[in-house]
């Protein structure tokens, strides 16, 4: 059937940053929620995707929402089951509909003739239930991870930055510029700290053909997610072009700090051990005076954003610099609390780790599935 039998699409609702009024709504923009209101436009279930902006995200919304004039909404399902309209339209290509000179923008209007295989809504609401309970187990190991880093970052505050770390009652505080620090422990710069690393911005800078489907990871700040390397939406380079550069190549081990951008966005390499970094980010190794525990959570929290705004000299872009960063302020604890502190972070990353592989799984064999169901390739009669 054509688009417009299956559902139909609404502009949302204009509102201003300045407009929005703290409240319990989300406010559901192109791509995610991008604030919260008092009021609600919309009743749940809801599907939304992007109008201007970004372009071919879907988001489903489980509860009462104001859909953003930058999204366009289902005003009606028309009998369908709305999750399988959800996960059908993740489906369309909607960004080959783009009708925007600049700024991508989708116009519902040509979505009509765009023809769709519509099931009878039994066989909708199975291959709904078999996508969701994938979704669920995605949904339960992303809170699993969101746990575990809090629970790393907890930690790092009570030592690092409450000063209650083992034998604490042991090392009095003593004064400093930095104001009182344990006894033993030093004031210092992020130099003293770590080695850092540009990627190579001379003629052998990859772009256009380089890219290629597989190889060698080409590290952007959009790939720096959620202080991990997202390989989805990978760039990739061939080893040839990866050989021919002279710096920035990440070791395991390694940080990766954005400088550009969204500067002081951090995350670690953790078991990817080959790779080379754009130019607006900068690889930092600790020294043998640090460690990678104590720098990540260091750089991912409080002394991160702060630097990062303080730092920040970019008019149009925000943007820092290697050599500001490299001089900012930090008091490094001595190396046996550091020890124990990788000690008992280890444990905890193994888990994220594990369950990071799982989602990675997980995503992988939705993927999969998502097009072979509702081509009907896989019968679920």
């Amino acid at each position: 059937m054509r688009f417009s039998d299956f559902v139909t699409l609404q502009r949302g609702f204009d509102l201003t940053k300045t407009g929005m009024r703290e409240g319990p709504y989300p406010v559901v923009g192109s791509t995610s929620i991008i604030g919260y209101h008092d009021e609600f436009k919309i009743a749940p279930p809801g599907v939304v995707t992007g109008r201007s902006g970004s372009l071919g995200i879907v988001q489903y919304v489980s509860e009462k929402y104001w859909p953003h004039n930058t999204s366009l909404w289902v005003k009606d399902f028309k009998g369908n089951d709305p999750k399988f309209v959800y996960y059908c339209m993740q489906g369309m290509d909607f960004a080959r509909f783009n009708a925007g000179a600049g700024v991508p923008t989708l116009n519902r209007n040509h979505l009509d003739s765009l023809e769709v295989e519509v099931p009878a809504l039994p066989v909708q609401q199975r291959i709904a239930g078999i996508l969701s309970a994938y979704d669920e187990l995605i949904e339960n190991n992303q809170r699993r991870i969101s746990i575990l880093e809090s629970m790393a970052r907890a930690l790092y505050r009570e030592w690092f930055v409450h000063f209650r770390f083992p034998d604490h009652e042991n090392h009095p505080l003593v004064p400093s510029p930095y104001g009182e620090i344990p006894q033993g422990w030093e004031r210092a710069t992020f130099a003293q700290a770590a080695v850092f690393e540009n990627g190579d911005r001379g003629k052998n800078y990859p772009s256009g053909s380089d890219f290629i489907g597989s190889g060698i990871p080409f590290i952007n700040a959009g790939h720096l997610v959620d202080g991990a390397v997202d390989l989805s939406g990978m760039n990739y380079i061939l080893e040839e072009k990866f050989e021919q550069l002279r710096s920035g190549k990440i070791r395991k081990g390694d940080l990766l700090f954005c400088l550009r951008g969204s500067p002081g966005r951090t995350a670690r390499t953790a078991k990817l051990c080959c790779g080379a970094i754009a130019s607006s980010l900068v690889i930092i190794r600790p020294t043998e005076r640090a460690n990678e525990a104590f720098l990540y959570y260091t750089l991912a929290g409080e002394v991160g954003k702060r630097m990062a705004t303080e730092l920040n000299n970019g008019a149009a872009q925000p943007n820092v610099s290697v050599g500001s960063v490299q001089k900012y302020p930090l008091v490094l604890p001595t190396m046996d609390i550091l020890s124990k502190f990788a000690n008992s972070i280890e444990p905890i990353w193994r888990q994220i780790e594990m369950h990071r592989d799982q989602l990675s799984n997980l995503k992988k064999q939705r993927d999969l599935l998502l097009p072979r169901l509702l081509s009907g390739q896989i019968n679920v009669d």
